[in-house]
């Protein structure tokens, strides 16, 4: 008997569409998960569940399945609470301890992003899956991820909770903008201005909440964004600005406020109406394809358009 599960799809390349089967023929424990890398067999319910990826993370806390190895750095303070001393280190986002989880032996290891390129070495040490998500399509992606993980660890009404409350959210946040003008994502780095738009860390803002961008086109490859001078944003003068402060994102002291708090900016629409919404830093540059810290910024775009009415 086969059973398949289609999942919401990012987009139709890297989407992650997912689909979970009982293959012919294979343990009635065994279920065979495709991801963006090709397909992995997990012998049911993993117990042992290492990340290297703290959105990953996010999702699986939400889900309410217990992680027994993370990065030892970058942990997003949101997080922190769920981040116990026991946590095996598994290495950084970029650089796993290899030898430490082959010695681990975890049923299962989850990888996206930042970590996606060390899927191949972990393939061989232990079952894994690439979570990446396409971010042109960034909520269809987390909530195709929740489904998967809830069908990998069997909380499948959970996983729909969570599904459910993301719409809402997004529905809300929706209809707080609707209606009060323009946007632009702005990214502080090291002193400099950048732009993300609709291919972003953030496109959601944009693509899923509607907020029309002053920008035809950004070119947001670099972690900075499109660079920009203030001289710029006081000619495009969104009328909101969302702004992602990357050197607190990364551990570093935030500096976007006082960055920000110049002559031109002074002179905007968005400074001289109060309307900036800074987002969490983590939740926007680290973890912003987990659940939690999509709702967590979501709120803080809602209370900013609310706070200005």
């Amino acid at each position: 008997m086969t059973i398949s599960l289609v999942f919401r799809t990012a987009t139709a390349a890297l989407a992650l569409t997912a689909s979970l089967a009982l293959t012919a023929g294979a343990s009635a424990q065994d279920i065979t998960v495709t991801h963006p890398q090709g397909e992995t067999t997990i012998s049911g319910v993993p117990e042992k569940v290492f990340t290297i990826d703290w959105a990953a993370f996010d999702n699986l806390n939400a889900l309410g399945v217990e992680v027994a190895g993370a990065p030892g750095s970058n942990a997003p303070a949101y997080l922190a609470e769920y981040v116990s001393d026991d946590l095996f280190n598994v290495g950084s986002l970029f650089e796993p301890d290899f030898e430490g989880i082959a010695a681990e032996q975890p049923d299962l290891v989850i990888v996206a992003a930042r970590s996606a390129s060390t899927y191949p070495q972990l393939s061989e040490i232990a079952p894994t899956i690439d979570m990446s998500i396409n971010n042109a399509d960034l909520v269809a992606g987390v909530q195709g991820n929740l489904e998967q993980l809830g069908e990998i660890f069997d909380v499948q009404d959970r996983a729909a909770e969570l599904i459910a409350e993301l719409d809402a959210k997004i529905e809300e946040a929706r209809a707080a903008a609707e209606g009060k003008g323009t946007g632009l994502v702005l990214v502080t780095n090291a002193g400099s201005l950048g732009v993300y738009g609709p291919d972003s860390r953030v496109a959601w803002i944009h693509n899923e909440l509607g907020i029309p961008s002053v920008m035809d086109d950004v070119e947001d490859g670099d972690h900075g964004g499109d660079g920009i001078s203030f001289e710029f944003l006081l000619e495009a003068n969104p009328d909101y600005l969302f702004v992602v402060d990357r050197d607190a994102g990364v551990g570093n002291e935030g500096a976007a406020a006082a960055l920000l708090d110049n002559e031109l900016m002074h002179e905007t629409t968005a400074w001289q109406n109060d309307q900036i919404v800074y987002l969490d830093p983590q939740a926007a540059y680290i973890t912003m394809h987990g659940y939690t810290g999509l709702m967590l910024m979501l709120d803080q775009v809602i209370e900013g358009y609310n706070s200005a009415e």
